[in-house]
């Protein structure tokens, strides 16, 4: 099937007002934009979003925000302000969702409560994202990424045996939400395309709720095991081998090795084949409850062997394993080349500057690559002049710090 130069993405068509700072939600919007939307967003006049000023920064410039905004454009508007509180109200009726993630009440101090956002556009949805969700006794919390992935017990499962639980050098919790927001809009705005006489709808997105949502085997699992799952360091406490092993080249590599033909498999390419009549490792439980065992074979066998040695044998075998990748690695693994997994979108300071591809894919699709997210107010001119302002009401609004 022929490839489509520019095709339209399935949210083509639907407007997304992006209200919110930092990453979690406007990562959500930055989805939806990938895949067609068109996607506003709408910062305060002086530029203060934080996810402006987080690392990588260079002489300056926001590198990490022209990638999370990428697709946007881009205006200013205090709607604290009476009147930035009119032309937010003014423009509501054009766009089809709103996603914000403000604490809990603050649009309600603005006077823009759900009641005053449906008055002016009755089928808006509204997409609240914060830490905690619009109720319970910690509604009002400020929360980063952090706090989700550690008050939601996904931290609570990664580290070494008898050290302290560790976070990942990414905001995993923020990034997660970010899906889960994208989902709540694509959701809705299924709904609401699919029926002319449906009402908008008001979100309530705890990010903390959507990590834990991914944990499915928590609760049950204390429930009618009374378990409490803890951190393994790199081993997993449910199937075996799966693990972190090193090379004799000193190369760190995972493997997993847990259903029964793969273990065999492995066996075999190690040449060990009395592993697999061994009673200590002839099942998954078995393995599991063998592991150091288990993991003190496999290290001896693996600190004899070279990775390109390992990495030959293990892929004539069919095991899976990987190198653990840095950016480097990424960049010129075939299979990510192959496949174009880093995009260059066009970029007003740098010409272009790389980044993740758009995922997923949908075979004879093949969407435009969007460009940078915008600088601070760049399409203020041509947003406002739609709504009929310009000129010198414009110009006074930007002296009234309004714009």
């Amino acid at each position: 099937m022929s490839q489509e130069t520019g095709a339209r993405g399935p949210l083509s068509g639907v407007r997304i007002l992006d209200m919110a700072t930092v990453f979690a939600a406007p990562f959500g919007a930055t989805l939806c934009a990938d895949h067609g939307a068109d996607v506003l967003k709408l910062e305060l006049p002086n530029g203060s979003d934080p996810l402006r000023g987080l690392q990588p920064v260079k002489n300056g410039v926001p590198l990490w925000w022209k990638i999370a905004n990428r697709g946007k454009r881009g205006i200013t508007l205090d709607v604290r302000k009476p009147a930035g509180r009119e032309i937010l109200l003014k423009m509501l009726p054009e766009f089809d969702v709103l996603v914000e993630n403000f604490r809990t009440g603050t649009m309600d101090k603005w006077s823009l409560d759900i009641d005053a956002l449906h008055r002016v556009n009755p089928r808006l949805i509204v997409v609240r994202l914060t830490g905690f969700g619009q109720t319970g006794p910690y509604s009002g919390r400020p929360g980063f990424a952090r706090i989700f992935e550690a008050m939601s017990g996904f931290t609570n499962l990664t580290g070494e045996i008898g050290r302290p639980p560790l976070h990942s050098n990414f905001p995993v919790g923020d990034a997660v939400a970010g899906l889960f927001c994208a989902f709540s809009i694509a959701a809705e705005v299924a709904r609401i395309k699919g029926d002319p006489q449906a009402k908008g709808v008001e979100v309530d997105l705890s990010a903390t709720e959507a990590l834990f949502r991914l944990l499915d085997f928590l609760p049950v699992e204390h429930e009618q095991l009374g378990f409490v799952r803890r951190a393994t360091g790199n081993c997993a406490s449910y199937t075996a081998p799966s693990n972190m092993y090193c090379s004799s080249d000193g190369t760190w590599f995972s493997l997993v090795a847990s259903s029964e033909s793969i273990f065999v498999r492995l066996c075999n390419a190690l040449e060990h084949p009395e592993w697999i009549e061994d009673p200590r490792f002839s099942t998954n439980p078995r393995r599991v409850e063998n592991l150091d065992q288990l993991n003190g074979v496999l290290e001896r066998s693996f600190s004899t062997r070279s990775f390109a040695t390992l990495a030959a044998c293990l892929e004539q075998a069919g095991v899976p394993f990987s190198k653990i990748y840095t950016i480097e690695d990424i960049e010129r693994d075939p299979q990510f080349v192959a496949r174009e997994a880093i995009v260059r979108l066009p970029d007003p300071d740098y010409g272009s500057l790389p980044a993740p591809c758009i995922v997923p894919r949908v075979k004879g699709r093949n969407l435009s690559i969007p460009r940078t997210g915008p600088s601070v107010g760049e399409h203020n001119a041509q947003v406002y002049a739609d709504l009929g302002i310009q000129g010198e009401e414009l110009d006074l609004l930007r002296k009234e710090g309004v714009v």
